[in-house]
């Protein structure tokens, strides 16, 4: 693609990089046969090839977003797809990274808007208040029929009951038998509170395999959140607490990675190194290198590192298993046949859903934010999941998990929880009856 940056434009070090990504496209729009708005919407700006068009204009002319623009922008799920797909190598993931900060500087939204992605801001990263915001919702549920439409869509999404880890709230988890590993490991902002028992088959898992797991008390949300909205400043207030504490703790203990079970942090902890590639301290960008060098999903690391015991019993039951591929995992952190492969490893029948390139709809915070689109894409999962009609399904993000589970009686669980069971832990509370 033809580029007409000015000399001084391409001095700004984000302008300079998405100049480049710009030139990698070659209009040929393989990226619109994959995206999900693209095929439901029919409309070239609401696939990948017709945002960047969009972005491109925005940067170069230096253009303040309008509406349009915006409702397009924010209509992409940044499920990256499009960079599976694309045979030209754009990095589309850092382009609409700074398409939504350039929407975010320059365009007022409506007051209704700013007020909700403000309040989500707020609310998700923070488990206390995100609980606290869920136990009121509780108290009012039964007044919902009076709320407007979106509101509604919301409150069906909050939790109605509080699940209790069943573990202790340790900040070292050791292993009974000979340390062979040490980890941190990121436990999640709503995860915590909506699915503990993921987190409890994580630590179960690895400390049954000899891993030492930490869990930092103090940790704040890994910014995915707000980066994503184009809050870069509180993004990387987060983002930056996070890496120097981390940054700390690898010192102390000689971290071999830092595990996520939650793929959405987990692809914007492998990409702080590239956020903060031009922070003004050298020392501080290669901590963010170094926290993004060390993360794995939790798959990952237990297929590239671990032996994993399973336990091999003629009497246990053979199910059909669909895999959901998280978009974040597959697209943006290109981990995909590692989980499938220690799913294979049980004994159980593995499917992968048809389709299943293609986005559930969760998408962070779009199924809050973009209601329409996100149910269509949650139609068309299930009935892809339907196709198979498995026993349950497994994935590796809860935010899968809760959106999936809003369209099927099918159970849904974390690969986690089936990894943890078939290497000796506990069966699931989801799959027990």
């Amino acid at each position: 693609m033809q580029t007409n940056f000015k000399k001084n434009q391409l001095e700004n070090p984000e302008i300079n990089t998405s100049e480049k990504i710009l030139r990698k496209c070659v209009h040929c729009g393989m990226c619109n046969a994959t995206c999900p708005t693209f095929q439901i919407l029919g409309d070239e700006l609401s696939g990948p090839r017709g945002r960047i068009y969009l972005i491109k204009d925005m940067l170069e002319n230096n253009k303040p977003a309008n509406a349009k623009i915006t409702k397009h922008i924010d209509q992409c799920l940044s499920c990256y797809a499009c960079i599976t797909t694309c045979p030209a190598g754009v990095d589309y993931l850092h382009l609409i990274d700074h398409g939504r900060n350039h929407v975010e500087r320059t365009y007022k939204r409506p007051i209704f808007q700013r007020l909700l992605r403000n309040i989500l801001a707020i609310v998700l990263p923070s488990p206390a208040l995100f609980k606290l915001i869920a136990v009121v919702t509780n108290i009012f549920r039964p007044l919902m029929f009076l709320a407007p439409s979106n509101i509604k869509n919301m409150v069906k999404f909050m939790p109605k009951e509080f699940p209790k880890s069943k573990l202790p709230y340790n900040p070292v988890f050791k292993p009974k038998s000979k340390v062979v590993s040490k980890v941190a490991l990121l436990t999640g902002c709503v995860q915590k509170v909506i699915s503990p028992e993921i987190n409890d088959s994580s630590i179960n898992i690895l400390t049954r395999h000899g891993i030492e797991v930490h869990i930092l008390k103090d940790i704040k949300c890994c910014g995915s959140l707000t980066h994503h909205m184009g809050k870069e400043a509180s993004a990387h207030k987060l983002i930056e607490f996070n890496i120097k504490k981390w940054h700390d703790l690898y010192e102390k203990e000689n971290l071999d990675a830092i595990l996520v079970n939650t793929s959405g942090c987990g692809t914007t902890l492998k990409d702080y190194g590239f956020i903060f590639r031009n922070h003004p301290d050298p020392k501080f960008r290669k901590k963010a290198k170094m926290i993004s060098k060390l993360t794995k999903d939790i798959t990952e690391y237990l297929d590239e590192s671990i032996k994993l015991d399973f336990i091999e019993s003629s009497k246990k039951k053979t199910y059909r298993i669909a895999y959901h591929s998280a978009c974040s995992m597959q697209h943006g952190q290109k981990v995909h046949e590692q989980p499938v492969k220690l799913l294979n490893k049980t004994g159980n029948h593995i499917y992968e859903i048809p389709d299943g390139h293609i986005c559930c709809g969760s998408a962070g915070t779009y199924n809050l934010m973009q209601p329409e689109i996100a149910g269509e894409l949650l139609k068309r999962k299930v009935n892809n999941i339907q196709k198979i009609n498995p026993d349950f399904v497994a994935t590796g993000n809860v935010g899968c998990i809760k959106q999936i589970s809003m369209g099927t009686k099918i159970p849904i669980l974390h690969t986690i929880e089936l990894l943890d069971w078939y290497t000796g832990g506990k069966k699931p509370d989801s799959i027990k009856s």
